[in-house]
């Protein structure tokens, strides 16, 4: 006998409705259930063009004398004649309608397995709705549009992670474009590693995955973030040889001098309380004299070397190989940058409160150094976070740093090249929620980016990872009553995304929409560039950009 359940008042069409019948649960353990369909269930759903419910991914609903429990399908098989289906509960439907994570009581055996149609899972996301922030469509039901809450997704950290190619740079540009059209007032910063979100074609003209109105795009080297803002610990890395005998006598000077020269340039400024670390202008040159005269002190007509005669040999030799350096002009020899008082402008830049105002900046490191742009990173996030944690409006101020390629330069291991940049996007993500800066991490390798900061992402959107390594590596960052949702991440389309975390409803499978304009991370058509490709190169203009480092 069919069953007709009354809708309950003020609750959702997911308790209102009364899906089709399809069978009966059978077996039910701690995590997992089996139910057996119905030998007609396939005509029973015909009807509602619902054809396709036993594949992985597909919600299906168990109601019994219990409550409301919406699962999904894990995988199928044929047993005896019969279909059977192991199911993965999500979370209970309450008495008004609402989703809740978490299985308060497992259904008995014989309990019904229902459709949730698209009806049901509408009301899923009404919620969200309100926001105004959808991201893509439901890949079971295309007509039904997946709705994010924008402030755990972007307050709470977010995790972007997929294999190359399947269209991680496509996803942080739809992402990042749906934003800032629900919410125009956006303070994003995007670190992109390779030029994708901004690109300059043959004649110069700039071309952006973002609209005219939508994004600024600064040069890393144009920014100038200038050696005066590194910390004590950051010039450390930078320019101390940690394997050097000497390292500790060199550790030991350059705070001392460089604590004495930030005060001396400084006077004018009337701080009492200038510290080492203090953001404010001191002469590089100096600094390098003051090494050079204690390196080569000597007393009594040279007959006595002074304390640290030869000890600072190596730092002097690894400092003139930077400082004479091009590639590392825009960092030791500031053209604009030279004064404390100019720390404002740079912010302004940086935050994109600069001119023209944009919400998102793009800040192009493709042309910074390999072996100083863990500096450089490690300078712009300290700056995200100590911008807002300064700022007495920061809630009202929120910040998002999207860093593209994070496992470049937030690595795993400890290794000293990138501990500073580890030290201050770690801070983001461990304290960054409570000063209003939040923190989108981008990779291709999940099992070589820092442990700690994917531990505190909240939210995931994770595209087609293949790799077994990687695989378990996600699966076990996800909650224990999700965990299996991974085994879908190597059957994901291009731009086919599982979807989780705080900001979402339930766990979907959604298609991202394509962003528009898209971002500059094609494949090359090695097909047609090998059939009708230019039978020659100027090498020669190859060699000159090669020498001027310019792309």
């Amino acid at each position: 006998m069919r069953k007709n359940f009354l809708p309950v008042a003020g609750g959702s069409a997911l308790i209102s409705d009364d899906p089709d019948l399809i069978g009966h649960i059978i077996d039910v353990s701690a995590h997992h259930m089996v139910a057996s369909l119905l030998d007609d269930y396939e005509q029973k759903l015909a009807h509602r063009g619902d054809e396709n419910i036993t594949h992985s991914g597909a919600h299906l609903l168990v109601k019994s004398r219990g409550g409301q429990l919406l699962v999904r399908v894990v995988r199928s098989w044929l047993e005896n004649g019969a279909t059977r289906v192991e199911l993965m509960p999500l979370g209970d439907i309450g008495t008004d309608g609402r989703f809740s994570r978490g299985v308060s009581q497992f259904p008995p055996l014989n309990a019904e397995v229902r459709v949730v149609g698209l009806n049901q899972l509408a009301g899923m996301f009404d919620a969200f709705r309100r926001f105004g922030l959808h991201l893509g469509r439901h890949s079971q039901y295309p007509e039904l549009k997946v709705f994010f809450d924008p402030s755990p997704l972007f307050g709470r950290h977010l995790a972007i992670l997929g294999q190359s190619g399947a269209g991680k740079s496509w996803a942080v540009a739809s992402i990042l474009q749906r934003t800032v059209q629900s919410m125009p007032r956006a303070h994003v910063v995007l670190l992109d590693i390779h030029g994708e979100y901004g690109w300059r074609d043959a004649e110069g003209n700039l071309h952006s995955a973002f609209p005219a109105k939508m994004a600024r795009h600064v040069d890393a080297r144009d920014l100038e973030i200038p050696y005066w803002l590194l910390t004590y610990a950051e010039l450390i890395d930078l320019l101390i040889d940690r394997s050097d005998p000497n390292a500790s006598l060199q550790m030991a000077f350059l705070r001392e001098v460089l604590y004495t020269l930030r005060k001396k340039a400084n006077r004018d400024l009337g701080i009492d309380s200038l510290s080492v670390d203090s953001p404010v202008y001191f002469s590089i040159k100096e600094m390098y004299l003051q090494f050079k005269k204690a390196n080569e002190q000597q007393m009594d007509f040279g007959k006595t070397r002074g304390p640290l005669f030869g000890a600072f040999d190596e730092f002097l030799v690894r400092f003139q190989a930077m400082f004479n350096d091009s590639r590392y002009s825009f960092l030791f020899k500031p053209r604009k940058r030279i004064e404390s008082t100019q720390l404002e402008s740079l912010l302004r830049d940086f935050i994109g409160l600069g001119d023209p105002k944009r919400p998102i900046s793009v800040i192009d490191l493709s042309f910074v150094p390999h072996d100083v742009r863990p500096t450089i990173t490690a300078q712009i996030a300290r700056l995200a976070f100590e911008f807002n944690y300064w700022n007495p409006r920061r809630h009202e101020f929120p910040i998002l740093l999207v860093c593209e390629e994070a496992h470049q330069y937030i690595p795993r291991e400890a290794d000293l090249q990138h501990a500073a940049t580890r030290k201050e996007v770690e801070r983001i993500a461990k304290e960054g929620r409570k000063y209003g800066v939040g923190l989108c991490v981008v990779s291709q390798r999940p099992l070589e980016l820092s442990e700690t900061v994917l531990a505190q992402c909240s939210n995931f959107i994770c595209l087609r990872i293949t790799n077994p390594d990687d695989q378990a590596y996600v699966r076990r960052l996800m909650p224990e009553g999700e965990q299996d949702l991974t085994e879908t991440l190597a059957s994901l389309r291009r731009g086919e995304a599982l979807a989780l975390g705080e900001a979402i409803p339930l766990p979907t499978r959604m298609q991202l929409y394509r962003p528009d304009p898209t971002p500059s991370s094609h494949d090359a058509p090695v097909n047609e560039a090998w059939l009708d490709g230019p039978e020659d190169l100027d090498v020669g203009d190859i060699v000159q950009r090669w020498w001027r480092q310019m792309r």
